[in-house]
């Protein structure tokens, strides 16, 4: 066992707390990163608010960058040393969902309780979504990593592990949007800017954000976004319909807000998508008028992570941050210390921040 730094969560919706823990070694099949970087996601915020319920203590923190340290037996094509990417995104491999090509959709069930830390007094700590990143070390299973370029930046790289993934695999992989069609993205934060990217690339023909804040469409249209409408609009589905000249081939709903999902339909063309990213807590329901959705040919699909595998989609996505045409230099709002994490947490939930990033280094 060894002694780190990590912010801990005792009780929802409190402050995480700074203590030390301890992290054993990695066992068959794992990888220690020490990391550089852990960008703060709004998913962290909701469990650490008990939006979704969870074991505590907890170590949250998800969107991760660092350096191999140690390897577990049997893992295979990483070395000491080696700058890697860390997702939450832990696959057997040989499960149905895994063999179908679908990681994220792994039916393997992981116990938190049961991973590589503990309370400074060998008490159960729970490692979060299977990464317990917001500490100077995790330990994971080695599906969870891809290797990086030595020379990539990790504040930006650590973006790449859940809210670029999760925007971009959307678009791509869950809408399958083709070059000419249209689309509307509700919520313009860190996943609808990304969404507004993966768009953007795919060659939509019109991109239309959606958000409460006329500074966050402003934001969205240097991301990509042709047109924006205020959410506040009585009708604001009828304002986008007129932007693109039609209903959206698409539309991305990228906030956990029950609400918007009543109305996301609203924004359809005929044989239409609404792709549901945001999760609004448990319990939350929202309701539609099934009979249109028969009649139009209209669907609601749900995305986990943007549906990606990991060493497909993450390489491509840093050949075209190098390029020059996926931002995520532009996604860092500022970076912060470990000890100033809640700090980094309030300022993400006041709605102005596009990432945040703790950095280590």
């Amino acid at each position: 066992m060894q002694t780190i730094k990590a912010a801990v969560c005792h009780a929802f919706g409190q402050p995480l707390v700074i203590e030390e823990v301890q992290l054993r070694a990695p066992h068959m099949g794992e990888v220690e990163v020490t990391l550089d970087a852990v960008a703060i996601c709004h998913s962290d915020i909701s469990f650490a608010d008990g939006a979704w319920g969870g074991s505590l203590p907890a170590i949250y923190g998800h969107e991760a960058a660092g350096r191999v340290t140690a390897l577990g037996a049997g893992v295979t094509g990483l070395q000491e040393g080696d700058p890697v990417i860390v997702t939450l995104i832990r696959a057997c491999g040989a499960c149905p969902s895994c063999g179908a090509g679908r990681p994220t959709g792994c039916e393997t069930p992981y116990d938190g309780d049961h991973g590589p830390l503990s309370t400074k007094d060998g008490g159960t700590l729970h490692q979060a979504m299977a990464c317990g990143a917001f500490a100077e070390k995790v330990v994971v299973d080695h599906s969870q990593v891809v290797k990086i370029p030595g020379d990539m930046a990790m504040d930006a790289a650590s973006l790449l592990a859940c809210g670029v993934i999760t925007g971009v695999g959307a678009v791509i992989n869950a809408a399958g949007l083709r070059a000419g069609q249209d689309v509307v993205v509700i919520g313009a934060g860190g996943v609808g800017l990304n969404a507004i990217q993966g768009a953007r690339i795919a060659g939509a023909r019109r991109i239309v954000a959606v958000d409460m804040s006329a500074e966050k469409l402003a934001d969205a249209q240097s991301f990509g976004a042709t047109d924006g409408v205020l959410a506040s609009e009585p009708e604001p589905w009828e304002v986008a319909k007129q932007a693109m000249g039609r209903g959206a081939d698409a539309v991305l709903v990228t906030v956990g807000a029950e609400k918007v999902y009543d109305q996301a339909a609203l924004y359809l063309a005929g044989g239409g998508k609404v792709i549901m990213v945001g999760m609004p807590a448990t319990g939350a329901q929202s309701t539609y008028e099934a009979g249109n959705f028969a009649a139009t040919g209209q669907s609601m699909v749900g995305s986990k992570m943007g549906d990606v595998v990991i060493r497909r989609d993450i390489p491509w996505m840093i050949d075209l941050y190098q390029q020059g045409r996926l931002k995520l230099d532009e996604l860092i709002s500022k970076r912060w210390s470990l000890d100033q994490i809640n700090a980094a947490i309030a300022d993400t939930k006041s709605g102005r921040a596009r990432r945040n990033v703790i950095m280590f280094k």
